[in-house]
């Protein structure tokens, strides 16, 4: 169901042999994106504490532009580097992959990729080889491309495609012309001997065709030779589930609705959770009447087959953009004598679900609440959303006059006459869809609440943890000159809900957060200022900034994140959401950090920090610093 299935046998006869390699990550070790295959970002690492951790300074840094290049343009960077054994691999964004020693950060080897093309913004995966086929670096590029290299040494990986490299812009996917864009956002993730990818069509502009285009298809491929394997179609086809909530057979060549974030894996199970995004327009649905599965869903298929399970659609018919495309996170919830296998996904407006991970259903409850209806002429919105009972809202989700910023008299005046004069409606609950000639401000907005990079499970205190937002945006629908309906206007597309000028938000502060959850009560456990605005007078700066980069967690009881536009990283503890240690970065972090174990079982932590960007920070360095307590050895 809602599955295409090629196989080939050179990669499915192997499966069962190699099952779990990619499951347990040695303890000193980041081996992907998320740590482990659950999505957790938790470390085991100790050494530092809240003790300690005010100690923490820098051990090297490294220069991502090459020497050669010195003049050329900087370039924004949200990886998040691996460490395996002895090496750190970054993916650049100068069109290089290269591995570093991870304790001195003395390069070992360089890849070049062909083409003048550039890895995908957040990174990097690792196949740890099997039957004679040696470990590699697999990574997406913005030409579309999946490139495979040695790890040993950065040479292409032999019998890989074509000299290591394989086309992702294949007929199947590409089905309104190959000369469209496709991309892959984000790392693949890695299980037993396939690489499973996400997709990256782009989002449609709106207009008459905005909604048309590449498919937003899973894939998974043979990690040896990269021969397609299976495709899980994230638009149903006729006799797949959720064909028909895509009315009027406005399925057909719907682009979006694609994983761009990150996949998560139950080792135990073999289940795979892909978080998808919205459909094309992703603003407007007048074209496309139905729930539209599987938009704004969290999808459970078999890891090995591509195979449908289940799904939980978090936003119906989605006409705001609020793309579930954070990490589903796996976790055990404990209530009631019982521990339940669960798997937890958040999406841009804030709202945690937490789901049996086996079923789909919801383990606190969830509840289909009325929301208002949209006045764009043929706009069919979904007469109600999908709210759970707990947690309550990660971030702000109702604005009103009432609760815009108030504080600085000048900034107070400036929001205020930016809504008057602007007529802008503010959206005082949840899912106001839009209005159609008129500016309409929601929060947390299509920034979130929480973006791709979603939170963190420390295991030991049964605490998710992440970062949120609360930086509104406005919208508006107009009619186009060829009948159709797009968000367009001066104050719409990108730009936000603030001063251009001084980037201060007009929404109410906290402009960002630190939230844990405790996952076995589904309650807030604490929720932490995090960011300072320096132009602020001093004693009223600390106002939480936007951000972008999530947050890591480690068995010392420590949370690192940068995220935030003031260059910030800082150390919390999380048990209590303490704010321990702060540093100033050449630039700020819109990346995820990750910590492993130095020369001697010295524990590191790395953060790659070059700032730009969608909330807006300054584009400054091009530099990943790794940071240890001085002197520190075991």
């Amino acid at each position: 169901m809602g599955l295409m299935l090629r196989a080939t046998c050179s990669c499915i006869a192997l499966l069962s042999s190699v099952a779990g390699t990619a499951a347990e990550a040695p303890r000193t070790d980041w081996p992907m994106a998320q740590q482990n295959l659950a999505g957790q970002r938790y470390s085991t690492l100790d050494e530092i504490t809240p003790a300690n951790v005010a100690r923490l300074q820098p051990a090297w840094t490294y220069h991502m532009r090459p020497a050669a290049d010195a003049q050329a343009r900087l370039q924004l960077s949200e990886a998040t580097p691996l460490v395996i054994g002895t090496s750190l691999y970054l993916a650049t964004p100068y069109g290089r992959i290269v591995a570093l020693d991870s304790t001195t950060g003395a390069e070992k080897w360089t890849y070049v990729i062909p083409g003048d093309d550039r890895a995908s913004l957040r990174g990097v995966a690792y196949w740890p080889g099997a039957d004679g086929a040696p470990a590699a670096i697999v990574f997406g590029t913005r030409g579309g491309k999946l490139i495979s290299i040695s790890a040993a040494d950065g040479t292409p990986s032999p019998g890989f495609g074509t000299g290591g490299i394989v086309d992702l812009k294949t007929p199947d996917v590409m089905t309104t012309g190959m000369d469209k864009s496709y991309i892959l956002p984000s790392p693949p993730i890695v299980w037993k001997n396939l690489v499973i990818t996400g997709a990256g069509p782009g989002e449609g502009p709106g207009g008459l065709n905005g909604g048309v285009g590449p498919a937003g298809d899973t894939r998974a491929w043979d990690a040896r030779t990269g021969k397609l394997v299976w495709t899980f179609h994230s638009v149903p086809r006729a006799g797949e589930v959720g064909f028909d909530t895509w009315k009027n057979g406005s399925g057909k060549d719907r682009s979006g609705v694609n994983v761009w974030g990150y996949m998560t894996i139950d080792a135990e199970r073999g289940i795979l959770y892909m978080p998808f995004g919205a459909p094309n327009n992703d603003r407007v649905g007048v074209d496309r009447p139905g729930n539209n599965l599987f938009s704004s869903s969290i999808v459970a298929v078999s890891a090995d087959t591509g195979k449908y399970l289940w799904h939980f659609q978090a936003v119906h018919h989605d006409i705001w953009d609020m793309d579930t495309q954070s990490p589903p996170i796996l976790f055990d919830v404990h209530r009631g004598g019982k521990t339940i296998p669960a798997v937890a996904t958040v999406n841009k407006n804030a709202l945690m679900y937490i789901l049996d991970r086996t079923t789909g259903k919801p383990v606190f409850g969830v509840i289909e609440r009325k929301v208002p209806p949209s006045d764009v002429p043929g706009e069919q919105a979904s007469p109600t959303q999908p709210f759970p009972v707990v947690p309550e809202p990660l971030a702000q989700n109702t604005l009103r006059r009432d609760n815009l910023y108030k504080g600085q008299p000048e900034h107070q005046a400036f929001c205020e006459k930016l809504v008057d004069d602007n007529n802008m409606l503010l959206a005082g609950e949840p899912f106001i869809p839009t209005r159609y000639n008129r500016y309409t401000v929601s929060l947390p907005g299509t920034q979130g609440g929480v973006n791709y990079y979603g939170g963190a499970y420390d295991p030991k205190l049964g605490l998710f943890v992440t970062n949120i937002n609360n930086l509104a945006q406005p919208m508006r629908i107009v009619r186009n000159a060829d009948g159709s309906f797009s968000n367009s206007g001066p104050l719409a597309g990108l730009v936000r809900f603030w001063n251009p000028a001084t980037h201060l938000p007009c929404g109410p502060t906290p402009w960002g957060q630190l939230v844990a959850v405790d996952v076995n009560t589904g309650k807030i456990a604490w929720r932490s200022t995090l960011g300072v605005t320096d132009s602020m007078p001093a004693g009223q700066q600390a106002t939480g900034r936007p951000g972008l980069g999530g947050a890591i967690v480690t068995a010392g009881g420590v949370t690192f994140v940068g995220a935030t536009d003031d260059r910030r990283f800082r150390a919390f503890e999380t048990r209590t959401g303490k704010e321990v240690w702060t540093y100033t970065l050449p630039a700020s972090a819109e990346a995820t950090p990750i910590t492993y174990a130095g020369q001697g079982g010295r524990q590191m932590v790395a953060i790659v920090a070059t700032g730009g960007g969608l909330i807006g920070a300054k584009l400054e360095s091009d530099v990943l610093v790794v940071f240890a307590l001085p002197g520190a050895s075991h």
